[in-house]
């Protein structure tokens, strides 16, 4: 493409939306590492390094499948369920406008949506999985379970899109999509079925609930994934208007109306202020308002805050039943609990809750509306079948794709037996539970620092 046409095409391009969404890209783009950060966080001290890497290697992986296919898949026209190789290469894909903003910087802004995503889901594989593994992992997840999810529900072909879904910034697309994934994978570490599963070395294991092993890394990636996903919001208007302004703003009151209840029951039960609570609660109500930023009120938005924190915080319990334990179910980021079970309630809530005259502030959108509000039942059902999609998808296919891992000679997904030991103080096999009641282990206080 000549530089003429790309700069008349730039010129075509509005100056104060481009720049504006190039900000909010550059503000979004430390969540990705931020990820791995809280996983390491999460993590016994000894596994804080591998914990992080992930993310990393996300940043990367993803990068490269992007721009080869992944752009092309997720946004050129294709069919219902996936694009084409219209761009492949970013082929075409530069100054042209996509809205008021250049295509290439329109693409970066995604790319850092599938990394997110990715960095999330492969928590799944914290403490017990391989790092290495993960490499073709990511590029295979990437292209065959993110890229048709985000064509499906963003593309302007996407089959769930035109249906009337309402998904502002990926309820289904960034959280089920991870939390599925990421409870594939764990379910896979636990009953491995391919190389893993006849390797001498390497016994599936369930590991023994500790609390975080670095809080100091809790906290810093609290604070950037709360700021980052202020601008995922804000930017995802991709035009700098009033609702870009009201996204940012229910977002941060959804997030501040997670984070005290959920530290305010952790506080009424145990009589001090705990920062995991804190963060799991602001994380909840981060997940509850992204497929609804850009359709409730504010009102609205801090009610999602507080159910999002109850609803994740109960959900968190399983993990310490015994009956968790008998199946070796391990969720050691927590991101059934928070992403899986809060990004499947947000986006049922927006469905409830949407109102068609807060989506026309970009002097653009138009919707139905939700249930409540503007009497639009349908939309309810329409929810939940991307919902159920969503998890479905995702679930089944980051399990086969783990699986097909698995079965190169060399990429064995679950770590070597004396790796899990030397990295954990202790790692319990199924039997080591009888006896264990599932009070010994309280999931929101133990280990954490807490103050009186």
């Amino acid at each position: 493409m000549s530089s003429s046409a790309v700069l008349k095409a730039w010129e075509a391009c509005d100056l104060t939306d481009t720049v504006f969404v190039l900000v909010c890209t550059v503000f979004c783009w430390p969540i990705i590492p931020a990820v791995g950060l809280a996983y390491s966080g999460y993590s016994h001290r000894r596994n804080g390094m591998a914990s992080f890497m992930p993310s990393l290697l996300v940043i990367g992986c993803c990068s490269i499948q992007w721009f080869f296919i992944g752009y092309s898949l997720a946004y050129s026209e294709g069919s219902g369920v996936i694009g084409d190789f219209k761009h492949f290469m970013h082929r075409g894909v530069l100054a042209d406008p996509v809205g008021t903003i250049p295509a290439i910087l329109f693409s970066e802004f995604q790319l850092v949506f599938c990394a997110t995503v990715c960095a999330i889901a492969v928590g799944g594989a914290c403490e017990r999985g391989r790092v290495v593994s993960l490499i073709p992992f990511i590029f295979l997840w990437s292209t065959f379970i993110y890229c048709p999810l985000a064509h499906m529900v963003w593309s302007e072909t996407g089959f769930l899109g035109n249906l009337g879904v309402l998904d502002f910034a990926g309820g289904t697309p960034v959280h089920i999509c991870s939390g599925a994934t990421a409870s594939a994978m764990s379910i896979y570490l636990s009953y491995p079925l391919f190389r893993s599963k006849k390797s001498s070395i390497r016994t599936p294991s369930h590991l023994k609930l500790h609390g975080p092993g670095n809080s100091m890394s809790q906290l810093i990636a609290l604070v950037i994934i709360w700021n980052s996903w202020l601008a995922f919001d804000a930017g995802t208007t991709l035009s700098l208007n009033f609702k870009s302004i009201m996204a940012l703003c229910v977002t941060n009151l959804c997030a501040s109306g997670g984070a005290m209840t959920w530290a305010c029951i952790t506080y009424y039960e145990t009589g001090k202020w705990s920062l995991d609570s804190t963060f799991m609660g602001a994380i909840a109500g981060l997940v509850m308002i992204t497929p609804a930023a850009g359709f409730i009120d504010m009102a609205t938005s801090f009610c999602f805050g507080v159910a999002g924190a109850v609803i994740c915080r109960q959900a968190l319990r399983i993990k310490s039943t015994k009956l968790a334990a008998r199946f070796r179910w391990v969720d050691n980021g927590d991101t059934f609990a928070t992403h899986c079970v809060g990004g499947f309630v947000g986006t049922i809530a927006t469905g409830l809750f949407a109102r068609k005259e807060v989506a026309a502030y970009d002097g653009a959108t138009i919707i139905d509306g939700g249930v409540f509000f503007d009497g639009n039942v349908k939309q309810l059902g329409l929810q939940l079948l991307e919902a159920v999609i969503g998890f479905t998808w995702s679930f089944v296919g980051s399990y086969v794709l783990f699986a097909l891992v698995d079965c190169i000679p060399g990429f064995e997904v679950l770590a070597k037996d004396e790796d899990i030991v030397a990295g954990m103080d202790a790692v319990e096999m199924e039997e080591s539970f009888e006896g264990q009641h599932e009070d010994d282990y309280h999931p929101f206080k133990n280990g954490d620092i807490s103050l009186e």
